[in-house]
């Protein structure tokens, strides 16, 4: 799919757009200051993208606002003392060195234990905690899989997980493929079940229109509690971009 992206300014409000074959215009406002871009027709002209986000200024300023609110992690430095998440809960990471293979594991419901070899430069320390995220979340997929699939009527060919910047999951409806994001890991069941339904969801319906939602309502009636639940959560420190 070709596409074209510039930048334009509306009523001081910096807009990036991306011009694809496309038959719909999407406007999105993405953590962590409320970046917003505009996936549009290519045969749309600046000025009718331009109406189009006016007509949606509120909502921006909103969804701007929301993000400035939200409580948000400084840069994580690895060691001994700092807070990490884990499936929704709050620990405290205890940094333990000692010539043995590298580990992690939580306990007595409050710290995060880190073992690795004296020396360990932090970015190798950070490798290793995303690993084990990994693991974990990796572990829990099949089994919420196994449930949803005969309440959403689809079938999950396969469930990857990544590091994404803007987005908490996405799918391939041609492969019927979902990939979620890592951090997922560090949010609550009810977070990461909430998102796994959503993209099953667009494996019937790409788009978030009235049939989406209308699926949504039917198949998890309590997922503006979890998507608001996501919402509210702590965003991560991360160099996001798109």
């Amino acid at each position: 799919m070709s596409t074209k992206r510039q930048h334009i300014e509306i009523r001081g409000l910096p807009v990036e757009i991306v011009r694809k074959d496309i038959k719909n215009l999407h406007l999105g406002v993405y953590p962590p200051d409320g970046r917003v871009r505009v996936a549009a027709p290519l045969r749309l002209t600046d000025e009718a993208i331009r109406l189009a986000v006016i007509t949606r200024l509120a909502w921006v300023r909103r969804q701007q606002a929301g993000f400035e609110r939200q409580e948000r992690q400084s840069e994580r430095e690895m060691v001994s003392g700092e807070s990490h998440y884990v499936q929704g809960r709050r620990y405290r990471l205890s940094v333990v060195e000692k010539n043995v293979p590298r580990s992690v594991a939580t306990r007595k419901s409050t710290i995060l234990e880190m073992r690795i070899p004296p020396g360990t430069a932090r970015q190798a320390r950070e490798v290793a905690l995303h690993q084990w995220y990994r693991q974990r979340l990796r572990a829990r997929l099949p089994e919420l899989i196994q449930k949803w699939e005969p309440i959403v009527g689809v079938r999950v060919a396969e469930c990857k997980i990544k590091r994404m910047r803007t987005r908490w999951g996405s799918c391939n409806p041609r492969a019927n493929r979902i990939w979620v994001n890592l951090g997922l890991a560090k949010k609550t069941d009810s977070c990461l079940e909430y998102i796994l339904v959503h993209e099953m969801v667009h494996l019937l319906e790409r788009h978030h229109n009235n049939r989406f939602r209308d699926y949504m309502n039917r198949f998890m009636p309590q997922w503006r509690l979890y998507r608001d639940e996501l919402n509210r959560s702590p965003l991560a420190h991360e160099s996001w971009g798109y």
